[in-house]
């Protein structure tokens, strides 16, 4: 089996993670994708609470058969650190090829991450790439890591708060559930 560990804080998911999990899943020939929602990410703080971010990741990925909400991170204590996300999900699935997948400019920084040298040794790397983000791969992972283009959309965590922040439309830029669970939970508004 193939297996894609797809990491992020998802603060929140949108419509760009979802195309590439789906892109991934496609190029790899992942029979699953494990959305792993970062509890407690060393190298971010997330702005809504980690359960909140996982129910929206839940919400958004109940349509697509390949896709599962994780909760690899979130049941175990310490910071969220790859590397053990990857060791544990190499313990669940002992059998399966993993592929760990997350942006391409995550992995700018990805020789700064704890014990960054096991990774590839636990899955193989996949870099997505995204508008705007010209991937800067550090030397060590040179080689190790595969790039996947996707198709253009250009959307971002950080643009969809700043737009709730501003009182303006999220619509088409997030799933419809994910959409509305904002609208009567409230995170990301200035009140």
């Amino acid at each position: 089996m193939r297996i894609g560990i797809f990491g992020g804080s998802f603060d929140p998911i949108h419509l760009g993670h979802l195309l590439a999990a789906s892109e991934a899943a496609s190029a790899l020939g992942l029979e699953r994708v494990l959305f792993v929602t970062a509890a407690r990410p060393p190298h971010k703080t997330p702005v809504a609470p980690a359960e909140a971010r996982h129910e929206m990741v839940v919400l958004a990925t109940a349509q697509d058969p390949r896709f599962e909400a994780s909760r690899l991170e979130l049941d175990r204590p310490g910071p969220s650190y790859t590397v053990d996300t990857l060791a544990e999900a190499r313990r669940r699935h002992p059998a399966a090829e993993l592929f760990f997948i997350t942006g391409a400019d995550a992995y700018n920084d990805a020789d700064s991450w704890h014990q960054a040298e096991r990774l590839d040794d636990l899955a193989h790397l996949v870099a997505v790439t995204r508008p705007g983000h010209t991937p800067q791969i550090h030397p060590f992972f040179q080689g190790r890591t595969r790039l996947l283009e996707i198709p253009g959309y250009d959307v971002s965590s950080s643009e969809i708060r700043r737009r709730l922040r501003e009182g303006r439309s999220v619509r088409y830029l997030l799933p419809l559930e994910v959409e509305v669970f904002l609208g009567k939970h409230g995170f990301y508004r200035v009140d």
